[in-house]
């Protein structure tokens, strides 16, 4: 009688396979990652980019001229008795030439620049200018200016290694005793072409690289931070189950009426029978060959009696006997979803005011068959885990082939649980942005601990994917289908 009653493969998973995850961040779940918060990532780069050009190009430029000098020892003094070999004066200049670079920027070398130039400057601010260095075994001293000038800064770079010429040969020591260490100017410092900075493709490629770098930490710390599920991987980070379909937000899932009814051939359609499918891998009821499906979500709002209407709408679609059951005392929705009268219904039956077939209501095929909520009960979960609610269900088994039962949000009431042991497990319809991880991580840890699997999700208010856009064109209904037709001979009469 039914097409898709087929029995379960041993070890077959259903949809999609759920990645092995050793607890650390693999390369896939940064790229994950940094996918979701793409945009996060994007802006966090460019601000960073945009900010390092700027700097680049709006910092005035600076020039770099060098002079160098070379330590040698005083012939005469060397040939004296205070230093006796070649050897020694090597040895001593090399201990005193160490200190040169720091000698430079005194007081002693850097005023008689000051004054010589006339320069506004202050010691410090033009030692702050200076670079002044000893390469390592030799007896060079390196002395470098940077100014906003070039021609300053040659000028200047000139200056104080001739400053630190006289210093070193005429102020060191007595008058009467002569300096061992003879500088000599070795290399003038040149006006320079080109700034020295700021350097424009260094400066650019720190500016990639450090941008790259906080985009990905910046949508590491967003994913970190996030509250709420975003795309379906969050979903089975915190419970190993697999999807069994992704439905987008479209206003025709708004309609008073399943998507399967207005809309067969559309996209959404589709993906409900994707999910048709994935249930007809599912395992019957022990003992029955019929199946249960339990149907909640964590919280309200994310679209499970929308989901539980157009799941049964596509199995009496492929000819299963199907009973629907609204067993959401608290917030009854399945009648007004249908359009359906809703006066009577489930609490009549579980408070023995009415019969099963009093209150079953035929809708779109004859195989489909719905039991509203009826009114709200004041003990609904006195109801719900009653004997009379077991018998229902059991007797319902024997008569169809599913029975689809629209519970309440698990965060409302464990109800969900109660069926879901009866059946095997349950189907959790998840939200983008609306499921709380960590209200799902305490309902995992409740499912857990009852028993009860959860057999797969159903991820509502997806992003429509590339992918499925670019199919647009392939999916649409009969009416739309018709009028397409029709303008294309319109269009074409029209060219004529």
């Amino acid at each position: 009688m039914v097409a898709e009653k087929s029995e379960p493969i041993q070890g077959q998973a259903p949809v999609e396979a759920v990645e092995q995850r050793d607890g650390g961040v693999t390369l896939m779940d940064m790229l994950r990652i940094i996918r979701k918060h793409l945009i996060s990532a994007i802006i966090t780069f460019v601000v960073v980019f945009a900010a390092v050009c700027a700097y680049t190009l709006l910092v005035p430029p600076k020039y770099s001229a060098t002079a160098q000098a070379f330590a040698t020892y005083n012939q005469t003094v060397a040939n004296s008795e205070d230093i006796s070999s070649v050897n020694n004066a090597s040895s001593y200049i090399s201990n005193q030439i160490k200190s040169y670079p720091t000698l430079t920027t005194t007081e002693a070398v850097l005023q008689p620049v000051i004054d010589d130039l006339g320069l506004n400057v202050t010691v410090a601010q033009l030692g702050q200018q200076l670079t002044v260095t000893n390469p390592t075994n030799t007896a060079f001293v390196n002395i470098t200016v940077e100014d906003d000038s070039p021609q300053q800064s040659a000028t200047i770079a000139n200056e104080v290694a001739k400053s630190l010429q006289s210093v070193v040969q005429n102020s060191l020591y007595d008058s009467s005793q002569k300096s061992p260490v003879k500088l000599t100017i070795v290399q003038q410092a040149t006006e320079p072409t080109s700034p020295s900075s700021p350097k424009v493709a260094l400066n650019m490629a720190i500016g990639l690289v450090v941008g790259a770098i906080l985009a990905v930490f910046v949508a590491l710390i967003r994913d970190l931070l996030s509250t709420k599920v975003q795309e379906s991987h969050d979903l089975q980070e915190i419970i190993d189950a697999p999807i069994m379909g992704r439905i987008p937000d479209d206003e025709s899932l708004k309609q008073p009426v399943p998507v399967i009814v207005s809309a067969p051939s559309s996209s959404i359609a589709e993906e409900y029978r994707r999910v048709r499918t994935n249930l007809s891998f599912t395992s019957p009821v022990e003992g029955s060959n019929a199946r249960l499906i339990v149907i909640s979500s964590v919280s309200p709002n994310e679209g499970k009696t929308t989901t539980s209407v157009n799941i049964a709408a596509t199995l009496a679609e492929n000819g299963a006997s199907v009973l629907l059951i609204d067993a959401d005392l608290r917030h009854p929705s399945v009648a007004d979803k249908l359009s359906l009268e809703g006066n009577a219904g489930l609490a009549h039956v579980l408070s023995g005011q009415a019969s099963v077939k009093d209150v079953v209501q035929r809708y779109w095929k004859p195989n489909l068959h719905i039991m509203p909520a009826g009114p709200k009960p004041p003990n609904a979960s006195a109801l719900l885990n009653s004997k009379t609610m077991k018998e229902l269900i059991r007797q319902a088994l024997t008569q169809y082939d599913y029975v689809i039962i629209d519970t309440s949000p698990m965060i409302v009431a464990n109800d969900a649980a109660v069926f879901g042991a009866m059946g095997g497990g349950i189907v959790l319809v998840s939200g983008r942005d609306v499921t709380d991880k960590r209200e799902l991580r305490d309902i995992a840890s409740q499912l857990d601990n009852l028993g009860v699997t959860v057999t797969g999700f159903v991820f509502n208010f997806a992003k429509e994917t590339k992918k499925t856009s670019s199919y647009g064109n392939y999916y649409y209904d009969d009416d739309d289908s018709t009028q397409h037709r029709k303008g294309k001979r319109r269009s074409s009469s029209k060219k004529k």
